[in-house]
């Protein structure tokens, strides 16, 4: 083989240059074509570019214009070149097809209109000469022809050899375009539908060094939290995330970054610019490195501020009386088992207090149960006025009511059951009528003994309120326990 010299070495390189500097597979490809002709001492060059659908499609052309309106568009089966190569005679890389062989009817060909020569190394109107392109891995991505060698001789081994080293270069920078054109194709379409969605979208920074800071936001975010999107992407998760949600969130996003896992999913409040909390239900996915390091993370999240306030009422209607908006008897355990905690951690007693109307029936009997529920109701504030904010009044059902303490002496204990006598016993008027009551209270301490049970603890001050009844005779006497 004839030594490739250096001027054809050097604008060789300059055309692979070209080849790799296209910033889109139609400038690349074009740049294929041009090379060939301006450089590499060709007439015409033609690229069959490959489809995934196994199809090869004429897509760029270079040389006279009937060449472009002849080829253009046509497309074959890849196989029917594979049939065209095994026919062919190889040089190197490089298939010949001689004028000799019978035309492939397959794939359009175009032929020049040059004169046939004598010449045993003439270049005839008939031949025909390819080069497959192949990407790195070895995939055909397309198929370069090539005509009219210059002088209208055959190409020699120089020529043919920067034709092979050519189209080398060209497979792999097609497929370069192409992977480039689906990675831009994927960006577009998550960016559109990362800035459309209609819920929040985040992209945050799982970096060691800048961990939590905000990469993107989108608009649904930024209307979220009323801030601007610009805003937004200067602040971190800890500078928008509520100061009781900190804990939570460094601990999880930690476990992010570490490898521990790869999403998580939780609800938890952002602080909208005027201050108010934003309740969200948050989803993300982590995104790493080849070598498994965490790079971002990927969250979206819906607003449920409405549903988590909806839950939270019918959760408070749950445990609260709806005539006295005191809390209720279902929900009185939770309370008195708070009361033995407190006594058992800080070693002071509470007390439940047991307080049952005294002939409570005769005013429902003789003015109705609406007066009564009034009545009731005048009755359960009173009460709950004369206990300490930390103390809790509950309607226990009927005209029984419940009253826990914590830390609370004995003199103490006296001075409330006292005062609850004396705000019970005032007159309570109800549309003009009025009604006098008296209330019994029965207690039980509060010490957080192991033995200690809220409903232990609530029973045994039901007995003591009985046993505290004007001319009660004995708790056996009505059966309560």
């Amino acid at each position: 083989m004839s030594e490739v010299s250096l001027p054809a070495m050097q604008e060789l390189q300059r055309l692979i240059l070209r080849l790799n500097a296209g910033p889109d597979l139609a400038t690349t490809l074009r740049a294929v074509v041009d090379g060939v002709v301006e450089g590499l001492g060709f007439g015409v060059a033609v690229v069959n570019l490959v489809h995934p659908d196994g199809t090869a499609e004429v897509v760029t052309v270079a040389g006279p214009p009937d060449v472009s309106a002849t080829l253009l568009g046509t497309s074959s089966v890849v196989s029917t070149w594979q049939d065209e190569f095994d026919r062919s005679e190889r040089w190197g890389a490089l298939h010949y097809l001689a004028h000799t062989e019978p035309d492939n009817e397959a794939i359009a060909s175009w032929v020049p209109d040059t004169p046939v020569s004598d010449e045993p190394d003439a270049w005839h109107p008939m031949d025909a000469l390819f080069a497959p392109m192949y990407s790195v891995a070895g995939t055909l991505v397309g198929i370069l022809s090539v005509d009219l060698p210059e002088g209208g001789r055959r190409p020699d081994e120089v020529q043919c050899a920067l034709l092979e080293m050519y189209a080398t270069q060209a497979g792999i920078a097609i497929d370069n375009a192409r992977l480039v054109a689906r990675v831009r194709a994927s960006e577009e379409s998550f960016r559109l539908a990362f800035e459309n969605a209609p819920v929040g979208m985040s992209l945050v920074d799982f970096t060691p060094e800048t961990s939590g800071r905000f990469l993107r936001v989108n608009e649904a975010m930024s209307r979220m939290l009323g801030r601007s999107r610009r805003e937004l992407e200067t602040m971190s998760i800890s500078d928008v995330t509520h100061p009781d949600d900190h804990a939570g969130d460094l601990d999880i996003v930690s476990r992010a970054v570490s490898g521990e896992i790869d999403r998580y999913q939780l609800e938890k409040r952002y602080v909208h610019a005027d201050g108010h909390p934003v309740w969200v239900s948050l989803q993300t996915s982590v995104v790493r490195d080849g070598t498994g390091r965490a790079l971002y993370g990927i969250s979206q999240f819906e607003d449920i501020s409405d549903r988590r306030a909806e839950h939270q009422e019918l959760t408070r209607r749950a445990r609260i009386d709806p005539l006295t908006g005191l809390l209720n008897r279902s929900a009185l355990a939770e309370r008195v088992q708070e009361a033995i905690t407190a006594a058992r951690r800080n070693q002071r007693a509470g007390a439940v207090l047991f307080c049952d109307l005294d002939d409570f029936k005769p005013v429902n009997d003789t003015l109705g149960h609406a007066f009564g529920d009034q009545v009731l109701a005048i009755i359960a504030k009173r009460l709950e006025s004369q206990v300490r904010a930390g103390d809790t009044t509950a309607r226990f059902g009927g005209d029984e009511f419940v009253i826990v303490t914590d830390d609370l002496s004995d003199d103490e204990m006296d001075d409330l059951v006292d005062r609850l006598r004396t705000a019970v016993a005032a007159p309570v008027d109800v549309g003009g009528t009025s009604v006098t009551l008296s209330v019994t209270v029965g207690r039980a301490r509060v010490t957080g003994g192991p033995d200690e049970t809220p409903d232990g603890l609530i029973a045994a001050a039901d007995v003591d309120m009985y046993l505290r009844k004007p001319g009660a005779k004995g708790a056996h006497d009505r059966g309560r326990v």
